[in-house]
């Protein structure tokens, strides 16, 4: 428990320390050049072929920051991430998140399932998704985009959340929403928002 505090500590730290500087700072150009080695991953553009990983381009500048901060306080966990966010500073993390922002998102791919699409629209509804994420589910802030998102991905990010695996920002609005979910509801949620053009 103390080590938890801590390492929320050391990312407020860090957050306050990202946050008093000008948002005009971030030089994307310099984000473009630090984010070569993201593309392995990630993919071209920030846009991933690669099972369970995200797509960056077009998150929210602000979400992307927190993540990366999250990585390198060690509140959030990922072997891959690990060696690359103990070689980043403040001002990179600055960079990337304004290049991947300014990305154009990935476009979900061709709905072959619309029924399980409304199931999800249902449940998204129901849990209240669209306060948080946008009425168009594109993140805002400090908050991810979910539309276009990996399938794979988005349902690998609930079940962290349901697990307590990962935590949201400051408060627990994500474990709590995903405590709750059935099977059923991550997967028809998961497929109705990669699927959102």
């Amino acid at each position: 428990m103390r080590r938890q505090f801590i390492s929320h500590a050391i990312s407020a730290i860090a957050l306050v320390t990202l946050g008093f500087c000008p948002a005009d700072a971030a030089d994307t150009a310099a984000g473009k050049a630090k984010a070569e080695v993201c593309a392995g991953c990630h993919g071209e553009n920030g846009i991933s072929q690669t099972e369970n990983i995200p797509s960056l381009a077009g998150q929210p500048d602000q979400f992307l920051q927190w993540q990366l901060v999250f990585f390198r306080a060690g509140s959030r966990k990922n072997d891959q991430m690990q060696p690359i966010v103990e070689e980043i500073n403040n001002e990179d993390i600055r960079n990337l998140g304004a290049y991947f922002s300014q990305l154009a998102p990935p476009k979900g791919p061709e709905d072959q399932d619309p029924d399980l699409s409304k199931k999800g629209t249902q449940v998204a509804a129901g849990r209240r998704c669209a306060s948080c994420h946008t009425d168009t589910y594109a993140g805002t802030k400090a908050v991810a985009r979910l539309a276009g998102q990996r399938e794979e991905y988005l349902v690998k990010a609930l079940h962290d959340y349901k697990a307590g695996q990962r935590v949201g920002g400051g408060v627990a609005a994500m474990a709590d929403v995903a405590y709750a979910m059935s099977e059923e509801e991550i997967t028809a949620v998961a497929h109705y928002l990669a699927h959102l053009q």
